[in-house]
């Protein structure tokens, strides 16, 4: 199992060092600075902590879900799950497009809600590992709703 999680943990911290090489400037960039922004809006610092929190905690959950799951099923939810995963940042700060952006994040919004009811039975209280990412992605999906609303 624990092969499976470094596995897991290399493949999915590859992902978000590919999304935030596309992110480039964005954050402090002019665009996004400027932007009318919720304001629920967390700092800076908390985007990277609740990423590796989510991709630690995800990473055990597939590594556990991995033995009870069809494998076609389990790569290309996977598969869906990483790509959503890393093209939001590209799609949001590379080409600024936050409509887009947003299609992407509901898209993913609603991959983790698959793993979370569908895989409950399978996993029981270990669906606990991946509340992490359900909460995050909520609030992700909220804050670029209100970017797509308000600006």
């Amino acid at each position: 199992m624990w092969i499976r999680v470094i596995l897991f943990l290399v493949i999915n911290f590859l992902g978000l060092a590919i999304g935030g090489f596309f992110t480039g400037d964005g954050v402090p960039s002019e665009w996004y600075q400027q932007m009318n922004k919720a304001p629920w809006t967390p700092p800076g610092w908390v985007f990277g902590f609740a990423w590796t929190s989510i991709m630690i905690t995800f990473s055990v959950y597939l590594a556990l879900l991995y033995k009870k799951e069809n494998r076609s099923v389990f790569i290309l939810l996977y598969v869906a799950q990483v790509i959503l995963n890393i093209s939001w940042n590209p799609i949001f700060f590379y080409y600024r497009n936050t409509i887009f952006g947003l299609v992407i994040i509901l898209a993913l919004t609603a991959l983790i809600y698959v793993y979370l009811i569908s895989y409950f039975k399978a996993l029981r209280w270990w669906s606990l590992l991946i509340i992490p990412y359900f909460v995050w992605i909520n609030i992700a999906t909220s804050l670029n709703a209100y970017v797509v609303i308000y600006n």
